[in-house]
């Protein structure tokens, strides 16, 4: 269960002097390589002890202040970073043998910023953040429904529903940024960029 990479290499000279806009070029090439969701990215986190947690989450917009996401604040990832803001973020791209790691510190979004995403959210999206007790236990898959079903009933799609208050915007906020290129032979090129107090530092790891 190996596949040998064969793509074109990737060296400091041809990176962006920015991390952010290194990122952009390398997700359009994701998103136009055909790849379904690109934007699909692995967020780990951890607790106060140290004890880690992953899972698949899709990234909603970014700039140079950071990458954001959307969930509930009561969940486990919510927990963990109201312990220890930080987080790691993997694109793991592989149809096209790439992959992009970041880390660093997290902070909720404005609460403005959370209103304006969660009202650009399909009207079902919107009932399932309020359906949803995140991570915690839920006896059947019936009850689940049943709750949605009352939301439904109570917000037709021709009334506004509000933003919860336990759900909202996370901002990752790079200290590091990896750009990985599988390469032939396990001889990936992987650069990375380190936030320096004068700006960005490159540095090439071995694979």
């Amino acid at each position: 269960m190996r596949k040998q990479y064969r793509a074109e290499g990737l060296d400091a000279p041809e990176l962006a002097a920015c991390p952010y806009e290194q990122f952009a070029r390398w997700f359009a090439d994701a998103a136009n390589s055909g790849l379904p969701e690109p934007n699909a990215m692995v967020v780990s986190t951890a607790d106060a002890s140290g004890r880690p947690s992953s899972r698949t989450v899709l990234l909603k917009s970014y700039d140079i202040s950071g990458f954001v996401f959307y969930t509930n604040y009561a969940s486990r990832k919510g927990r963990d970073l109201a312990e220890n803001p930080y987080a790691s973020l993997l694109f793991p791209w592989h149809q096209i043998a790439r992959q992009v790691i970041i880390s660093g510190p997290v902070a909720k979004v404005a609460r403005e910023e959370t209103v304006a995403y969660f009202r650009s959210r399909p009207h079902g999206s919107q009932l399932g953040a309020w359906a949803s007790d995140q991570s915690a236990p839920i006896g059947s898959r019936a009850e689940l429904e049943r709750r949605y079903a009352e939301l439904a009933d109570r917000y037709p799609e021709s009334e506004r529903v509000p933003a919860p208050p336990f759900w909202g915007g996370y901002r990752v906020g790079a200290e590091r940024m990896e750009f990985w290129q599988g390469r032939e032979n396990r001889l990936h090129d992987r650069l990375v960029y380190v936030r320096e107090e004068e700006g960005w530092r490159i540095e090439r790891l071995c694979p």
